[in-house]
């Protein structure tokens, strides 16, 4: 019985460890946190549309009911040159290692004085009390925005949706309680064209969602630093604000940079499109960890990392019964994006021969909110699962 062990308890970590289990091994997840906690329906914590615990699947229920091993301790390093993973607490080896130990975020000058909604997920109810304090003054500027690695060529690391949905759904927010006049709402992003990797068709229709929703943009400068009140950009131009919110472009793992696998200037791990690691074949790294293969719009998102961890079980099995029945993950690199806005959502896809952009007022929102009681009731085998949802 060959031991695989898989690093992370985020989409990618334990999608892997539920396909392994399926196919008979003995798996054991290791994971900082005791949770899996499901980012895309977090954007709704700082507006009191869900709760903390709506967000997250205690990681030992799965374990319950999918039969893997669980520790939660912290890795301290990885060694894959002599299989060896150090916790805090224990060491472990492995026969197969999966890596899906996320990213880290790119530290900028002041980033101290900001909050993410894509960072710690504790930070979600930060913001949530920031926000209400704002509200309860009944006035205020808010500026969200990201950032970009300039190492990371494709631009795969950044994260402009859950930028956008924010907004968004902060403007609804504050609409219903009659104070969005009483507020600035503010995007900012260093490329001239945020959120373009969706397809032009979506990008177009950005401007008219911003004016729509009493958003003004901040595009095209270099984000040189934050202090408390305020985005400071390369042109000496600043943006003053009560919260800002900023989510950074992202860089490799810091664990990874010297555990003896081949990373890119930007740290993220070289696979091959079997998200096998160049020269270990008994390593994969799939999720935000590795170098995303594919066209120079692609992105990573959730769904891309359990297509990863599903591509992975399959290969790696193949690898354990001798067959070269192998797949790769870049034919199914796509963009699939729910854009909320707490009073509808739009429709968003692009793949290598089409972009799609559906606008679902009011019920689009529902349908975002549906797929949240999907995907956990789904992950807890309560419901059954439809592939690529």
């Amino acid at each position: 019985m060959k031991n695989f062990l898989v690093l992370g308890g985020g989409f990618a970590g334990v999608e892997a460890a539920i396909k392994l289990r399926k196919k008979g091994y003995n798996v054991t997840l290791v994971s900082d946190r005791d949770y899996l906690f499901i980012y895309p329906i977090s954007i709704w914590i700082p507006v009191n549309g869900i709760s903390f615990d709506d967000s997250k699947i205690e990681l030992a229920k799965l374990q319950k009911i999918h039969g893997f091993n669980l520790i939660i301790d912290t890795v301290e390093k990885v060694d894959a040159i002599n299989k060896k993973i150090t916790l805090s607490k224990s060491e472990l080896t492995y026969d197969f290692l999966f890596v899906a130990l996320g990213m880290d975020k790119r530290k900028i000058k002041g980033i101290e004085n900001t909050l993410s909604i894509c960072g710690a997920p504790k930070q979600a109810i930060t913001i949530k009390d920031e926000l209400d304090k704002l509200i309860e003054n009944g006035h205020g500027k808010i500026a969200i925005g990201f950032g970009v690695n300039p190492d990371d060529p494709t631009g795969s690391v950044v994260r402009g949706g859950p930028a956008f949905e924010l907004l968004l759904n902060i403007s609804t927010y504050l609409k219903k309680k009659k104070l969005l006049n009483s507020f600035e709402l503010n995007m900012f992003a260093p490329m001239p064209k945020p959120g373009i990797k969706m397809g032009q068709k979506a990008y177009n229709s950005m401007g008219k969602f911003f004016k729509h929703y009493k958003i003004n943009k901040h595009t095209g400068k270099k984000i040189i630093g934050f202090t408390k009140n305020e985005v400071l950009f390369e042109d000496n131009s600043k943006l003053e604000s009560d919260l800002i919110i900023y989510i950074s472009g992202g860089e490799g793992h810091h664990l990874l940079k010297d555990s003896g696998l081949p990373i890119n200037k930007a740290g993220f791990v070289l696979t091959e499109p079997t998200c096998q690691v160049q020269g270990f074949p008994d390593v994969y790294v799939i999720g935000d960890s590795a170098h995303l293969l594919g066209p120079d719009w692609v992105a990573k998102q959730g769904h891309m990392a359990e297509v990863m961890a599903d591509v992975a079980a399959h290969n790696a099995h193949q690898h354990v019964i001798g067959s070269n029945k192998t797949i790769s993950y870049v034919d199914k690199v796509s963009i699939i994006c729910v854009m909320d806005s707490g009073n509808g959502a739009a429709w968003i896809t692009r793949t290598e021969k089409k972009e799609t952009m559906i606008m679902l007022p009011i019920i689009g929102h529902w349908f975002k909110k549906a797929w949240g009681f999907y995907y956990k009731n789904s992950k807890l085998k309560r419901f059954p699962r439809i592939p690529g949802m």
